[in-house]
């Protein structure tokens, strides 16, 4: 089954958005006092955004906003198929997206995720994030959530070289072909 990441389109983001997988609804529920799958795709298309496809079909959206001037605001969300995609959305997330968002200037980039989301909080140290605190009520609901981070100085791992190539390249020119650069995000890993 070969995993492919490719820039993300509104139709791709549409479809996995009303496909999410339990985790990813309940996550997005709590945070979102109204959304549709279409919104959030819309939504989603600000700053870098990507879509794993597996076997063509796309599985998994993720990618990263900037809020304001050197924050940003990582995220993801997939269908039940995700899980399948994770290993070599962390390898892009390493090798591609952190340096992409490093080059932008950030120095720190947020991720949360609903505190019972077992899946997404060891993804998230997978990932390298800190985990700085829980976040009491956090969800519209009440739900706890917890805060995760990257800042400039945990990027010890993220190359800020000028020279880019293969996928480096490719996502460039997926960045050129449209996709922007602000907007809020909800949270990285589910």
């Amino acid at each position: 089954m070969p995993i492919r990441i490719v820039p993300a389109t509104l139709r791709d983001l549409s479809y996995i958005a009303a496909n999410l997988r339990a985790e990813d609804r309940a996550e997005i529920d709590c945070q979102l006092d109204h959304w549709t799958p279409a919104l959030l795709a819309l939504t989603a298309l600000q700053g870098f955004a990507y879509v794993a496809e597996l076997d063509g079909n796309p599985e998994a959206g993720f990618g990263a906003a900037e809020q304001r001037s050197g924050l940003w605001i990582a995220w993801s969300w997939g269908t039940r198929r995700m899980k399948r995609c994770v290993p070599e959305i962390t390898r892009f997330f390493h090798a591609v997206l952190g340096p992409q968002v490093a080059a932008r200037g950030a120095w720190r980039v947020e991720a949360r995720a609903l505190a019972d989301n077992d899946l997404a909080l060891r993804w998230l140290d997978r990932l390298g994030a800190t985990r700085r605190c829980r976040l009491p009520g956090y969800g519209r609901t009440g739900e706890d959530f917890f805060l995760h981070d990257w800042t400039r100085e945990s990027w010890n791992h993220v190359s800020l070289s000028t020279e880019t190539t293969g996928t480096e390249a490719a996502a460039a020119g997926a960045d050129r072909a449209g996709q922007g650069r602000a907007g809020a995000r909800s949270s990285i890993a589910r």
